[in-house]
């Protein structure tokens, strides 16, 4: 049977979104099993210090290559991408110590205005982990370019495994365990990408001359002009609540919106990233065969299917999943983890469809973007500390980011031409099939509560049990049905 250029590349698609979820899936899955683990060894108040880590930790990161990373894989000629790779590198190496220096100048001084002074110690480890980031974004761009997305996905396993071993094994230190198991999986990842990805192009890389490099940074100079500041403002708005939770109300409550946010985009956001990765590098194909508005559509439609389940589970019995987990004293993050599903639903579902203003040169539509999205979640977390109610500064930052994303979702895809009635229908039949599978949830949760005025755990464990294996039952479905 004759295969058309269409479905051949459609089943390449498939196939590479297949292996690097596949990676992912098992990364996210070690990480999700070691939580309740990790929350009866250490406080909200740890936690709140790593919450703040990061976020210092990703806003270097997010701009340690000046985002030139992002250009590895687009152009055709192999020694522009080498070039790419080499000026990634370098700048992550320059703009990681040019950020060195002040970041442990004034560590006391940080630490004491975040509320969080202990941190200050551990201020060394923030640049040392940004530039090991820095490389894997960047090494991780050239596997995607070079199509090795079997070595990326088992990267990222490996990574799990050592973060997870040190934070539990390191826990009698302290939770200098872990920022450093945070900061040790990229490391391995790096080291493991080069000698898999990278190594065989050597001779590849020691052909890239000053004038490559050069002619490089002025091709694609609009990464570093838009795409790094977007990324900038991207990163802010979602490592800034932790930040200001801590500084405005306490590091414990920090804690608590951490590990929502955490269990919460751990599964989503990284699956989501797998996808955006290969997604990456069939679009520009997909523009240049005028099939772009059909790729989108298509993506659109499986995130949809998956993401809808257990966002719907998190809206229905968030509290009592977090108990259930984590211990009782983290029921507050499940409250948060309800306001916030919808905006990490939509983010789950249209970031990786982001990709599209890359592929269309729209970097400074995506940096405007971004703008907005952190000016309305400072607005959102100042009205509710102003007023003094942290949940009011969860549910206020969660709608107004969930309705940035909606924009956000409606601009990409009359950008990229697609039909709304089939992106429509496609998100109305996931919302079908989720209500379907999480029913015995909300069967539990509102009849029993109403008969009896409390919830019987022997049968909200049942129900959850249930709407779990009819989810698995649907995504292994989904996923047969896309290799069919």
């Amino acid at each position: 049977m004759r295969i058309s250029k269409n479905q051949s590349s459609n089943s390449g698609f498939l196939r590479s979104v297949y292996v690097l979820v596949s990676g992912t899936v098992a990364s996210q899955m070690i990480l999700l099993l070691a939580a309740p683990l990790l929350t009866r060894l250490y406080s909200p108040q740890d936690f709140g210090l790593l919450a703040v880590f990061i976020a210092f930790l990703m806003f270097m990161s997010a701009v340690v290559s000046l985002r030139y990373e992002q250009a590895i894989p687009l152009p055709e000629d192999a020694r522009a991408g080498a070039a790419l790779l080499v000026l990634s590198m370098a700048m992550a190496v320059l703009v990681a110590t040019l950020l060195a220096l002040p970041t442990m100048w004034y560590a006391k001084e940080i630490a004491a205005r975040l509320n969080v002074p202990g941190f200050a110690e551990y201020m060394f480890l923030v640049p040392a982990g940004a530039l090991l980031i820095g490389f894997y974004n960047v090494l991780s761009q050239w596997a995607i370019r070079t199509r090795q997305f079997g070595p990326l996905a088992r990267t990222r396993v490996s990574q799990s495994f050592l973060a997870i071993a040190i934070q539990l094994f390191g826990a009698p230190l302290g939770p200098v365990a872990l920022l450093i198991g945070q900061v040790a999986g990229h490391g391995a990842g790096s080291v493991s990408l080069y000698l898999q990805g990278v190594s065989k192009h050597r001779p590849l890389l020691r052909s890239v001359g000053r004038r490559d490099l050069a002619q490089a940074a002025k091709r694609y100079r609009r990464f570093p002009l838009y795409a790094s500041w977007g990324a900038m403002f991207n990163t802010i708005g979602s490592q800034l609540p932790p930040l200001l939770f801590a500084a405005l109300f306490s590091p414990a409550l920090a804690g608590t919106y951490a590990l929502a946010n955490r269990v919460l985009s751990m599964p989503m956001q990284v699956v989501g990233k797998a996808i955006a990765n290969v997604f990456l590098a069939g679009a520009a194909d997909a523009r240049r065969e005028g099939r772009l508005g059909v790729f989108v559509a298509r993506v659109h439609g499986k995130l949809s299917h998956i993401g809808m389940v257990p966002t719907l589970m998190l809206l229905m019995a968030g509290p009592e999943i977090f108990a259930f987990a984590f211990g009782i004293q983290w029921r507050e993050a499940g409250v948060f983890a309800q306001w916030l599903a919808p905006w990490l639903y939509l983010v789950f579902v249209t970031s990786p469809m982001s990709a599209v203003l890359d592929v269309l040169d729209r970097q400074a539509a995506a940096m405007a973007f971004q703008a907005l999205l952190l000016a309305v979640r400072i607005a959102a977390i100042l009205s509710g500390a102003w007023l003094g109610d942290a949940r009011l500064a969860i549910a206020l930052f969660g709608m107004g980011s969930a309705l940035c994303w909606l924009a956000q979702l409606a601009w990409i895809i009359r950008a990229a031409d697609a039909h709304w009635r089939s992106m429509a229908m496609a998100s109305a039949a996931a919302l079908a099939w989720g209500m379907t599978i999480v029913s015995p949830l909300i069967v539990t949760l509102y009849w029993d509560i109403e008969r009896v005025g409390q919830i019987d755990t022997a049968v909200w464990l049942m129900a959850l049990a249930l709407a779990g294996l009819l989810a698995i039952g649907r995504f292994t479905f989904l996923l047969k049905n896309a290799w069919s």
